[in-house]
């Protein structure tokens, strides 16, 4: 059966033609895709002719409003009802679309996922979930700024939703979950950090829990899912990606030095090239907002259509899989376990 996704058409920085050109190699890839695309009918179809695959595979409706970078999320919500990002996420909520991806404002889409969607039964609060490169497997790591202040239990939430995401995304039999803190000891870290340790030890649910980990066991692959609030989660990704920058470029001006650097490029040119694949970042866009009733992934901004046709497969192998409703089925054994003991003392 096809799998229909919604797609802000107007959504990110190089809009439209990177949604277009992104939507037409993932159904290369997938043939079983179908599109609801949302956007400039005047600016979006003579793309879309270039494409006459994707043309026969997606409907277009024309809307000329759309979310700009820079618009608060409070803004967007009361003026961007018409949105092409509106529209999309509004696509999930009646059942038109499996999913919605957008390039777009990351606090918009989160803020209009909240108010169209709502949060699954037994979550709080959603977070912002992707997959690292690690020198092992990819790495889920979550919340990357979605929520500022968490409590215990929403970084407990966290956790079950990360655990979920790994187990079936990502394809890890048996996920190891860490907090992520200032120290691998128990008495470190601030005591929110320290509650949410004790409920994951004390959960009901089959969570292989490692304790804590700090900031360079990330890339490590120490662990398969990191929990972090989202200040912390936001400023450690961008941490890495322009450490990443900075070692790309440092070796690039490395091997341009002088004739024998050069030489020395040409030798190690297949070795370099296997390196650049493994952490191109654009094979990890697609980050998922996790805790919403609907599936809603969030591509970043700058990428071009290769990353952004990896975003639309993220959040078809996320329908498929059926992620949403086995966090459901997770909250809800936490729910019963808690509910038991307050039956048994009201019986007695």
């Amino acid at each position: 059966m096809a799998i229909v996704i919604a797609l802000d058409a107007m959504g990110g920085d190089h809009a439209p033609g990177v949604v277009i050109d992104g939507a037409a190699r993932a159904l290369c890839e997938r043939s079983d895709l179908r599109f609801l695309l949302f956007g400039d009918a005047g600016r979006v179809r003579p793309l879309l002719e270039r494409h006459p695959v994707l043309a026969a595979a997606s409907e277009l409706r024309h809307t000329d409003a759309f979310v700009a970078a820079e618009t608060r999320p409070s803004l967007a919500l009361r003026q961007g009802r018409r949105s092409s990002m509106r529209l999309a996420i509004d696509a999930v909520k009646a059942g038109e679309a499996r999913a919605a991806v957008s390039a777009g404002n990351t606090g918009a889409l989160m803020a209009m996922g909240k108010v169209v969607l709502r949060t699954l039964e037994g979550i709080d609060r959603p977070a912002i979930a992707t997959a690292l490169p690690s020198r092992r497997e990819p790495v889920v790591m979550l919340d990357l700024g979605a929520n500022v202040d968490c409590s215990p239990q929403h970084l407990f939430q966290f956790a079950v939703m990360g655990e979920v995401y790994a187990r079936t995304v990502l394809g890890v039999a048996r996920p190891r979950v860490a907090l992520l803190n200032i120290g691998t000891e128990e008495i470190k870290g601030e005591s929110g950090v320290r509650e949410a340790a004790r409920l994951l030890r004390n959960s009901p649910l089959d969570i292989d829990f490692r304790g804590f980990v700090e900031g360079d066991d990330i890339p490590t692959g120490k662990v398969d899912v990191v929990v972090t609030d989202g200040f912390t989660g936001n400023v450690a990704l961008k941490v890495a990606e322009g450490a990443s920058r900075f070692y790309a470029g440092t070796l690039r001006d490395a091997f341009r030095s002088g004739l024998r650097a050069k030489l020395g490029y040409l030798l190690a040119r297949p070795a370099l090239e296997r390196v650049r694949r493994r952490l191109d970042p654009r094979r990890y866009n697609g980050a998922m907002l996790l805790g919403l009733s609907g599936v809603v992934v969030k591509s970043h901004g700058g990428t071009d259509a290769f990353g952004f046709a990896h975003a639309v497969l993220s959040a078809a192998r996320i329908v498929e899989q059926g992620t949403n409703e086995r966090i459901i089925e997770e909250m809800r054994r936490v729910a019963a376990s808690i509910a038991a003991p307050r039956l048994r003392v009201a019986a007695s």
